[in-house]
């Protein structure tokens, strides 16, 4: 699956540059919300926005980037040469990511990915990317997927269900403290796998202590990596991807066992009334295997139904 979505952040200068390039009369002006210029070609879309994001989407995506953008705006190849701007993106390590954080229905998923250059280059064919940039629930199943095929085994996947969840919220009361328990378990099950893996790459989301304090004997010795923006690594882009795919399993699969027509993702006002309709149907005690009671979203649904966290915690 070939790549045809691209962001790429640009400098001040470099957005003069193609404010510039893109008034050419080659280039069909379209109006879209929060940019500082939006065109269209017959094959891509160009979106400048306001925050010096570069959004190029489309077949024609990556052969505009590499002939058009790279030598009139950016001065340099950067598709192609990560290797180059990243260099430990395409070393032996693997990469962590979560689903479900965000999420007041489902469990917390996370998955770890080894990757090595050989493994860099198979994920860059199937178009491995941040979950977050995938909007198809269908897409991501099927690229996740694809790439489980690929990785002979080389990944592992924690799913903390919603029961256990609460209880060890109810015990931790910090959301990231769960979430560095899940990542060393993540690291820990693929370093069975990948015993001799140098490096573990994940987003930043607490001190990187958090996660070393969390991991046990086999772990320990693995070096420890965190930083913002760490889906723009292989290997966690396609962690991302198969946590992601195991959380929207886990969705489909409580919507059968509780009959739910559909299970919301996010945090939304139809995740409240779905909630809300459950809580009157079946009673409070339902939150504690559906929901992450630590939300305010619990409070505002038990309220709806005349009950209070007490009477969630005594169902």
């Amino acid at each position: 699956m070939k790549q045809n979505s691209f962001t790429i952040v640009l400098t001040p200068p470099q957005q003069k540059k193609l404010i510039t390039l893109l008034r050419d009369p080659r280039y069909t002006p379209v109006e879209v919300p929060h940019t500082q210029i939006a065109v269209s070609t017959e094959t891509c879309r160009i979106n400048l926005y306001t925050s010096g994001k570069c959004l190029v989407q489309g077949k024609g995506a990556e052969e505009w980037i590499t002939f058009t953008l790279e030598p009139e705006v950016l001065g340099e190849a950067r598709l192609g040469y990560e290797a180059v701007h990243d260099p430990e993106s395409v070393q032996p390590h693997m990469g962590i990511d979560e689903s479900g954080k965000g999420d007041f229905f489902g469990p917390l998923v996370i998955a770890s990915v080894y990757t090595d250059a050989k493994t860099v280059e198979i994920l860059k064919e199937l178009g491995a990317r941040d979950s977050k940039r995938i909007s198809s629930d269908r897409v991501a199943l099927q690229l996740a997927s694809d790439i489980r095929k690929k990785l002979d085994g080389k990944f592992a996947i924690i799913t903390l269900g919603i029961e256990a969840y609460n209880r060890m919220y109810a015990s931790m009361k910090n959301v990231n403290r769960v979430l560095a328990w899940g990542h060393a378990r993540a690291i820990e099950t693929l370093l069975e796998k990948v015993p001799d893996c140098p490096r573990a790459l994940s987003d930043k989301f607490g001190p990187t202590h958090r996660i070393e304090s969390a991991l046990m004997k086999n772990g320990k010795k693995i070096k420890m990596d965190q930083r913002t923006k760490a889906e723009s690594d292989p290997a966690v882009a396609a962690a991302s991807i198969l946590a992601r795919a195991a959380f929207l399993n886990a969705l489909r699969k409580m919507e059968k066992d509780f009959g739910i027509e559909t299970v919301p993702k996010g945090c939304s006002s139809k995740v409240k009334q779905i909630a809300t309709e459950l809580v009157a149907d079946k009673g409070p005690g339902i939150l504690l295997k559906t929901c992450k009671c630590h939300f305010r979203t619990a409070d505002q649904v038990l309220a709806a139904n005349g009950y209070t966290r007490a009477d969630l915690s005594e169902s």
